[in-house]
């Protein structure tokens, strides 16, 4: 089978590497770097084409000739790399983290008989998939709630954070408002909002806070209780909001020396080298998912926890195991066969079928990446 991996990024790279260890893969990894283009040449099974991605005029003809494709691309490019995919007749497996709503290219994935499993890395990604496994063996759902957070694990100053992800992305989390449900009704909240400390053994405490993390939940599961947050080291809120506030995340161009410039370009330029993850550099992932509900008349409580770290052996970073290893479990999903349904597909409809989510739990296993279970009768 041919895949293409749009994005041979932090996390298109592993994907890729990932992939090419199954016989019968072959995998082509499409970016614009030089740099990563070279390095995964090196690799066994795997072909790599420039291209610049953001130019989607020749995407179609560029996936025509494969089976599947991966997109590991930026997000502010996802929602139009994606639609491209569809229109194509391409299956795809997506965890690019774009703003816009991905369930309204359902119709033109059913259209085109197309398997689209999107927002597929840790979370979203495995948070959908766990709370839809739990509530689908749940009677009656009461609750979701979601704690994550990616980290280095030596704390630098001033930020002690580090991302996989481009700035622009992660900044997009602390900008975009938060949607979460109480009581059954929607609310929405800015992000960063209703901080509260929470302590992992072994990690210490961290601070959380809501982000928009919940996305197509809200939509696809019946739940009168959820919310998803986000975690950093303690102090990291004050920080952002302080940067928010005063405007360096603004994409409204001011004029400086007679020169139109966004605020948010500037600031991703400047955070890129404070943020980025360098090789070999120990990042974290942690992950709580809470899901309680009713089951045959007693309330039981599912909870999943996740606590990984950086491979030395692999030499892949935490964030990029738990979200591209999430995608390549999903991708042989489809390859085998085992779920079929067409149309938009969030990893929380995949949760419905128990057989899917032992699939893809036993793949991270395997892979190093454990979900520790805990099902309780309160």
């Amino acid at each position: 089978m041919n895949i293409i991996v749009l994005g041979g990024g932090l996390i298109g790279s592993p994907i890729a590497v990932d992939l090419s260890k199954d016989a019968d893969i072959q995998v082509t990894v499409v970016d614009i770097n030089e740099e990563i283009l070279t390095k995964l040449k090196k690799i066994k099974g795997i072909e790599t084409v420039r291209h610049d991605l953001s130019d989607t005029g020749r995407l179609k003809t560029l996936i025509s000739d494969f089976d599947m494709v991966v997109s590991s691309v930026p997000g502010s490019m996802g929602y139009k790399i994606l639609k491209t995919i569809i229109e194509s007749e391409k299956n795809v497996v997506d965890i690019a983290f774009f703003p816009e709503d991905a369930l309204e290219l359902d119709f033109l994935a059913k259209q085109h008989s197309v398997t689209a499993v999107v927002d597929c890395g840790v979370a979203p990604g495995m948070s959908n998939m766990l709370t839809g496994y739990a509530d689908h063996m749940l009677d009656e759902t009461e609750s979701a709630l979601i704690y994550v957070g990616g980290l280095p694990e030596i704390r630098q100053w001033p930020y002690e954070y580090k991302a996989v992800f481009s700035p622009a992305d992660v900044i997009q989390e602390y900008v975009r408002p938060a949607f979460y449900v109480e009581n059954g009704k929607i609310v929405k909240s800015p992000a960063l909002s209703e901080p509260e400390y929470i302590y992992f053994p072994g990690l210490g405490t961290l601070e959380a806070f809501n982000t928009d993390g919940l996305r197509s939940l809200i939509k696809t599961l019946d739940i009168p209780n959820m919310k998803e947050k986000t975690m950093r080291y303690p102090g990291h809120i004050d920080k952002i909001i302080l940067l928010r506030e005063s405007g360096f995340f603004s994409e409204e161009a001011v004029e400086v020396n007679r020169v139109k410039i966004k605020p948010l370009d500037v600031t991703s330029r400047l955070l890129f080298p404070k943020w980025k993850l360098e090789e070999g550099e120990v990042d974290i992932t942690v992950m709580k998912i809470i899901v309680k509900g009713k089951k045959d008349g007693k309330t039981v409580s599912y909870t999943y926890d996740l606590l990984d770290k950086y491979d030395p052996v692999s030499k892949v970073h935490s964030m990029a195991r738990t979200t591209g290893y999430t995608a390549t479990m999903a991708l042989r999903l489809l390859k085998t066969g085992l779920f079929k349904k067409k149309g938009i597909i969030p990893p929380e409809l995949i949760g419905r079928h128990p057989e899917c989510v032992s699939f893809v739990l036993k793949g991270l296993r395997e892979r190093g990446v454990n979900y520790v279970e805990n099902i309780r009768e309160e």
